[in-house]
């Protein structure tokens, strides 16, 4: 049997979800296939064209029903018999899809997959185990004989503050660049949010000015104060999109690099850095990992304590920069 998820056009410019089963198909006498399927409709609908912030809300949910759906094709691809119940899921079993994952699965372009890929997926299969545990399907929760897999804490380039100045001082070839990034280092916000960052997300609160959107990796609404250096950096538009000339390119890629180096900038700074940037700048002006966490989006405070690790080793180097007075 296979599972799929179909996306059904409307009329009035959603899709509405439901679950196809294939049990597979038969031949007749004259020698025509039947399709053997059933449905189970589900009470979702996603936008085409999302709007209103709830409307993003729902649509955006998609990237992660796409991890979901990447994980089961692994598990599928580990175990493709097809007659598998909970009774399977022995700590033996889930070790071996934890080693097939970490050693064997392939990416579409047959490539291996990374440590943090593997370990999302991972998550993922736990996250099924505890809920059969907690439910009462499963007695015994195989997961406390089994280690996960560790993701990896990949190096973050960031800028410092004078950094920042300097590429506030130097021209770019493409303003909406200049402004975005800034604008990012700024709040925080990652490419995909500033890029489709809207006039209609943006609303006067409090004295100041408000964004209203849902971030790429979370499920709920995001309320974020602009400060009037960020809102300073959006232009004077009034609907649509508020940087409408970014685009994700080679040549913009490459733009960034320029710019950066004409600033004095060497490393290799990529868009992400400036999310980077904004969340080691909050730390070493004195923000809690508490509040920054919640400005982040993150779901869980262990993703941003991977900052505060940064902000104790940049200490710790400057407390060996003091000289040698002669002790």
């Amino acid at each position: 049997m296979k599972i799929t998820i179909e996306k059904r056009p409307l009329s009035d410019g959603k899709k509405s979800l439901r679950l196809t089963y294939y049990y597979g198909h038969t031949t007749d006498a004259d020698g025509k296939i039947k399709h053997q399927r059933k449905y189970e409709k589900l009470d979702l609908l996603i936008h085409d064209k999302p709007r209103t912030p709830e409307e993003k809300q729902r649509s955006t949910s998609q990237s992660n029903a796409s991890t979901w759906d990447g994980c089961y094709k692994q598990f599928i691809k580990c175990h493709p018999e097809q007659d598998l119940s909970f009774e399977n899921l022995t700590p033996e079993f889930i070790d071996g899809f934890k080693d097939y994952l970490q050693n064997l699965a392939r990416t579409k372009s047959n490539q291996p997959l990374s440590q943090n890929t593997a370990s999302t997926y991972f998550n993922k299969l736990r996250a099924v185990v505890n809920e059969a545990n907690q439910k009462g399907v499963i007695a015994k929760n195989p997961l406390q004989q089994v280690s996960g897999i560790k993701a990896e804490n990949n190096k973050r380039e960031y800028l410092c503050i004078e950094e920042l100045k300097g590429l506030a001082k130097t021209d770019c070839r493409y303003p909406d660049l200049k402004n975005a990034f800034l604008f990012s280092c700024l709040t925080g916000l990652r490419w995909s949010d500033v890029n489709k960052l809207t006039w209609e997300d943006v609303q006067a609160f409090d004295g100041g000015h408000r964004i209203t959107f849902n971030q790429q990796k979370t499920n709920g609404l995001q309320y974020l104060d602009l400060s009037a250096q960020a809102y300073g950096l959006m232009g004077e538009g009034k609907t649509g999109r508020i940087f409408i000339g970014l685009r994700y390119s080679a040549y913009m890629n490459t733009e960034l690099l320029r710019w950066c180096m004409a600033a004095g900038i060497s490393r290799h700074i990529t868009f992400h850095s400036a999310r980077h940037t904004f969340a080691v700048t909050q730390l070493t002006m004195g923000t809690d990992i508490y509040s920054l966490s919640k400005l982040l989006g993150h779901s869980e405070l262990k993703t941003t304590q991977i900052y505060a690790d940064i902000i104790d080793s940049q200490r710790k180097l400057a407390m060996h920069r003091i000289p040698d007075i002669g002790l």
